[in-house]
């Protein structure tokens, strides 16, 4: 059987900063690979390295060795191929939604007509909900609607990947719900590869294909992945009652759990001999 080719290989990668007192390595030798049109979580506790292994594949934060290909291409800085969603949207308060989501449009499609590019940062805004509101300013908004602003920009701009940073994270609950469901509808258009960080399981379980689990740093690297099998389009109630998903939650905890402040697992718990075995790291062709 051929080897699907992978569409985003992050191999070897790691991160080191310069300090008073030597070198602190966030991420060492991290290895991942996503397949096109794949969603991929990638969770952990705070502080792992989750957002530097993300800000690396964005262009915004150069690695130290490693390499990051994308289609093809190694990454070398930001750019237009890859659309970002950061847990804050950062869209410009002078403007309404409509003219932040036409402002990137404008940017990577200056060969369409005005009208088309107009059409398109429309046609997103309605996608997340919008559809009254693309003419309010962000201080007009929610925080739940200003993300979905955030979406709709990133989308719109019909990048090859989606970069997603704990996009609900500073949200409440029941707001981070609607938005769950509203990514969902909008990567079910053409299928995104996407890579989102998040520190919820449940969040994880539902958004995703793999989930990728990194160790707690400093030095991390990842640790397991997880498949899930839950098929798509997904229905929140079907997947909460599908028989493997407290088996799969409780993988993902145990593993979680088994990763202290530093890194280095805790002693196993007698108490739960009957504990699913935490998911190893898939082997690489």
């Amino acid at each position: 059987m051929e080897t699907m080719k992978s569409y985003l290989e992050i191999w070897n990668v790691t991160k080191t900063y310069k300090t008073p007192t030597g070198d602190a390595v966030i991420v060492r030798d991290f290895n991942l690979k996503i397949q096109e049109g794949e969603f991929v979580c990638l969770i952990g506790h705070s502080g792992c390295g989750k957002s530097t292994v993300l800000s690396m594949v964005a262009g915004l934060n150069e690695k130290t060795s490693g390499g990051i290909i994308l289609a093809g291409r190694e990454i070398d800085g930001p750019g237009p191929d890859r659309g970002v969603v950061f847990q804050a949207p950062c869209l410009f308060p002078w403007m309404t939604a409509l003219e932040n989501v036409l402002l990137g449009v404008d940017e990577v499609k200056p060969k369409e007509r005005p009208l088309q590019r107009k059409l398109i940062a429309e046609r997103y805004l309605t996608l997340v909900g919008l559809g009254d509101a693309i003419h309010k300013r962000p201080a007009e908004l929610s925080a739940g609607m200003r993300q979905r602003v955030g979406l709709a920009r990133a989308f719109a701009l019909d990048p090859k990947m989606l970069l997603l940073d704990e996009p609900f994270g500073m949200l409440d609950s029941l707001t981070r719900l609607e938005l769950q469901e509203s990514l969902l509808e909008l990567w079910r258009q053409d299928k995104k590869t996407a890579l989102m960080v998040t520190h919820d399981v449940d969040e994880a379980l539902y958004l995703s294909d793999r989930v990728a689990m990194m160790t707690s740093g400093p030095a991390a690297t990842l640790g397991a992945v997880l498949h899930v099998p839950f098929p798509r389009p997904r229905n929140r109630k079907a997947v909460l009652e599908h028989p493997d998903y407290y088996k799969l939650r409780e993988s993902m905890i145990g593993f979680l759990e088994s990763q202290d402040h530093r890194g280095e697992p805790k002693p196993p718990e007698p108490e739960k001999p009957e504990e699913e075995p935490v998911p190893t790291l898939e082997a690489e062709p």
